[in-house]
């Protein structure tokens, strides 16, 4: 579903963006704060145990272990991780922009299968095709809500 933020866009105040933000309903803050609080809380933990707890020789037992961390997180590199994702990503899109309605597509498959050079073929044609345009433009009425507001009752779709 489509959600605009429009008017609240519209009204430039100092904190206006960060507002926005908590209201977004696909906030990618919204999606990743509680991993975001673990990973800071973690990491604070950890910075402040190493810096005021640990002994000279614990320290360097610690850096020792991180060392050896990172020489395995090296061997999945983070760009090949990253071309998976950013592939996803643009599949998805892909996938979104083949299935949109074309009534061009069908219009071909109605013009070859619908006979007739008589007035009765060419009538035929035209109202399956403003079938076809009022299906398209009903099911975008229900997606979209700037096809919504140009086509708000059925006496505007008329």
């Amino acid at each position: 579903m489509t959600v605009t933020y429009s008017s609240k866009v519209a009204n430039a105040t100092f904190f206006g963006f960060h507002r926005l933000l908590l209201k977004w309903k696909g906030s990618i803050y919204k999606l990743l704060y509680r991993e975001f609080i673990v990973f800071a809380t973690l990491y604070t933990a950890i910075s402040v145990l190493y810096r005021f707890f640990l002994t000279g020789s614990q320290k360097r037992f610690f850096e020792k272990l991180s060392i050896y961390c990172d020489k395995y997180a090296e061997q999945i590199p983070v760009t090949f991780v990253l071309g998976f994702y950013v592939t996803l990503v643009v599949n998805r899109w892909w996938n979104q922009f083949v299935n949109l309605p074309w009534p061009d597509r069908l219009m071909f498959l109605i013009s070859s299968c619908v006979q007739g050079r008589d007035e009765y073929g060419r009538l035929l044609r035209r109202t399956l095709m403003r079938y076809v345009n009022l299906t398209s433009l009903l099911i975008f009425r229900s997606v979209s809500t700037a096809v919504y507001k140009r086509f708000p009752t059925v006496d505007h779709v008329v």
